[in-house]
């Protein structure tokens, strides 16, 4: 089994409600798959300033994720929909552990 930590980080602008849809259509590519998320962790990260701007933002809603996983399937799905949702999604990079 393959541990991965993913940190995301979403447009500030959106409201909280928005924020928690979003977040629970990205882990649902994990889950689909079979594979496991271990921990969540968006409380101590949360909004922060960005070093630099990223699509005229200068705040960022960060999340951390570990995911346990048996093939990088549901990992790779979850990439791919952070690149398709960049209205959503200001930046993602997955760390195999």
């Amino acid at each position: 089994m393959k541990k991965y930590e993913i940190m995301y980080i979403l447009n500030a602008n959106i409201d909280e409600e928005t924020r928690k849809q979003v977040m629970e259509r990205l882990h649902g590519f994990i889950l689909a798959n079979g594979d496991k998320i271990v921990e969540v962790n968006e409380k101590d990260w949360g909004l922060r300033d960005l070093a630099y701007e990223i699509n005229f933002q200068s705040k960022g809603y960060y999340v951390v994720l570990t995911v346990e996983a048996e093939n990088d399937l549901g990992v790779k799905e979850f990439e791919r929909q952070c690149r398709i949702d960049t209205q959503n999604v200001l930046r993602e990079m997955t760390v195999a552990l």
